[in-house]
């Protein structure tokens, strides 16, 4: 599963951290999801789309081997 996490951070200019805070992660956690190394539940991915505004399947693609 790919994501955009990383450029909707950068279109919001928040860091790793700010987005952790916003929904109650470690900064390691997103980390760890932007480099695509975990796949986030479904409530986690909720909360990263709701931060940006977006609809999830504008966050995170699936791809074919997935």
């Amino acid at each position: 599963m790919k994501n955009s996490i990383r450029i909707e951070r950068a279109i919001k200019n928040i860091t790793q951290a700010d987005l952790a805070e916003l929904i109650g992660v470690s900064r390691q956690t997103i980390n760890t999801i932007e480099s695509n190394r975990y796949v986030p539940s479904t409530v986690l991915a909720l909360k990263i789309a709701r931060v940006f505004g977006k609809p999830v399947e504008e966050i995170f693609d699936l791809e074919d081997t997935d």
